[in-house]
């Protein structure tokens, strides 16, 4: 991360608020993010990026073999997903379940509360339909 003159940082070209909570502050904010996220609608189910399209297809064919039939199934389950959760709320149930790995204090803060785990299950579900409409 580099500091810039202001209370952002900037990581690998992103820009990120500077929370005055800390780290803390940012996993509030996550949660918070998740718990007002909305449902997606057809208008949002291409707000997925290009490369985060690719990265889901690139780990779902590692799991699947790197053969063309998975290529097709992994990329219709991105496409499943995409119109089941908006892209934030993806990337909100992404975070919580990477920062929940973190043992301590910390990662105790991305599982234990409500809108965590209300966001992994919509993740979990979407993944669910994901797998019966593709697989």
């Amino acid at each position: 991360m580099i500091r810039t003159g202001g209370p952002h940082l900037v990581r690998k070209g992103r820009v990120m608020a500077r929370s005055p909570g800390g780290i803390a502050g940012v996993g509030v904010a996550v949660v918070l993010a998740v718990a007002q996220a909305s449902p997606a609608t057809p208008a949002q189910t291409n707000d997925y990026p290009t490369e985060a399209r690719a990265d889901y297809v690139f780990a779902c064919m590692k799991t699947h073999g790197d053969t063309q039939v998975a290529l097709r199934q992994c990329s219709c389950s991105i496409d499943v997903i995409a119109t089941l959760l908006s892209y934030d709320r993806y990337v909100a149930a992404q975070t919580v379940l990477s920062l929940a790995q973190v043992q301590g204090r910390f990662g105790a803060m991305f599982r234990s509360p409500e809108p965590a785990r209300e966001a992994v299950k919509n993740l979990r579900q979407a993944q669910a339909e994901a797998e019966v409409r593709c697989f």
